[in-house]
């Protein structure tokens, strides 16, 4: 039988122009994304609904619907990606965006913004493209690094994005912001079209005896379902604080003045921290193996989150969460690149899009479950995060310490 196909690496200089193009247009997409989202339930106001159960529930059902959609249609747009390019993919993913976020701004009703929140689910994939891209690109021995520097460029966007849209919000109008944010994905267009270059890559002839491209078999590669639920997991865990972590500062004592300066405090040292993580990913992975890397991150995590359950002092989690985000992030990233080991250049672009699938999976249950757990206890939040951590951590144990080194991972066949 003939080899999978393989992709021709680029010089050091292309790589690093790559390199860069994604990095910078992951960074500057996710500020877009960011700037106006969080404003949502203002929005909302802005459109005519007063009561408060109206909004939460407009503002839940428009957040979620976006990955819940993307969930379905992302591995689709990344099986496309590997037969006509990733690159046109990537174009069109940001240019319906640019359609999307410009039409929010002249809405006159709720149920407009959930149309189109829906089709901008539809129209997703962009950042699975981004890391199926920065895998083809890089040197085998240095895909860690590249994966983990979109990593961290999409956790970073999210630092100033909301700075930027409250700013520009409170100067222009909230209606003004959504332009602002469409202009942030021209501008990232711009970069990927002007700086990214395709490397050449090998397909393989129609009649040689290679596995099918679709999402059902790619699922089938050994190791990558144990890979989606680590990926899954990291980003449950992670997105459970979201509805309840002002809440239990609250809980904890804290003023209902202070609760908003600490709460924002303990969100950016996860999100630093875990972009951290991202970025010590490769490090790690070149001292340690990757069954050992995610393992520790599991361990980690795990303690965090047994510990943030019985805390007393809002001080303790200050110590603690960035310990969380690091494990987090490093993890999660350890998971990505074992994972673009395994899959196969010509599959890449749908086998990301199913991780990212998993990752949405997680995006959209985490804080609808973790919101019904914490109308019970707060603190029960916690223990399910760490109870879910132990699972992944005893049911994946033996296949992780099975992974040795990065080296000996080659392109699964089933």
């Amino acid at each position: 039988m003939n080899e999978l196909p393989s992709k021709k690496h680029q010089s050091g200089h292309d790589w690093w122009r790559n390199q860069t193009a994604l990095t910078v247009a992951t960074f500057i997409g996710s500020a877009g994304f960011t700037l106006v989202m969080p404003f949502l339930p203002l929005y909302f106001r802005v459109l005519g609904v007063t009561d408060v159960g109206a909004i939460a529930v407009w503002t839940g059902v428009s957040v979620g619907i976006t990955p819940a959609v993307a969930a379905i249609m992302t591995p689709l747009w990344g099986k496309l990606g590997d037969r006509v390019g990733r690159k046109p993919m990537v174009a069109r993913a940001l240019m319906s965006f640019i359609v999307v976020m410009t039409a929010l701004a002249f809405v006159t009703a709720p149920w407009q913004v959930f149309v189109l929140r829906f089709l901008h689910g539809v129209f997703a994939g962009y950042g699975a493209l981004t890391l199926a891209m920065a895998a083809e690109s890089a040197p085998a021995d240095r895909m860690a690094r590249a994966i983990g520097l979109v990593q961290m460029a999409r956790r970073l966007g999210p630092a100033i994005g909301p700075v930027i849209g409250g700013l520009v919000a409170a100067l222009f109008g909230l209606r003004q912001a959504f332009l602002v944010a469409a202009f942030l994905y021209v501008v990232a267009m711009v970069v990927m079209l002007s700086l990214y270059r395709e490397p050449p890559r090998i397909f393989p002839r129609p009649s040689d005896d290679v596995e099918p491209k679709t999402v059902r078999q790619v699922i089938r590669y050994k190791g990558l379902a144990l890979m989606m639920g680590v990926i899954f997991t990291m980003q449950y865990v992670e997105r459970s604080l979201g509805p309840v972590l002002p809440l239990f500062v609250a809980s904890l004592g804290v003023s209902m003045g202070q609760v908003p300066l600490w709460s924002g405090i303990l969100f950016s040292l996860i999100a630093g921290t875990g972009a951290v993580g991202n970025h010590l990913c490769s490090r790690l992975l070149e001292r340690y193996s990757p069954g050992t890397v995610i393992l520790a991150s599991i361990f980690v995590a795990t303690g965090v989150a047994v510990s943030v359950s019985g805390a007393t002092q809002v001080l303790l989690l200050v110590a603690v969460l960035p310990l969380f985000g690091l494990a987090i992030g490093t993890g999660s990233t350890a998971a990505y690149t074992i994972a673009g080991q395994m899959i196969p250049s010509d599959a890449q672009g749908v086998g990301f899009g199913v991780l990212s699938s998993a990752s949405m999976v997680g995006l959209a249950l985490s804080p609808v479950l973790s919101g019904l757990l914490g109308s019970v206890s707060l603190r029960s939040v916690f223990l399910v995060d760490a109870l879910l951590l132990v699972a992944l951590g005893v049911i994946g144990s033996s296949s992780f310490r099975r992974i040795v080194a990065m080296r000996d991972l080659k392109p699964a066949k089933v």
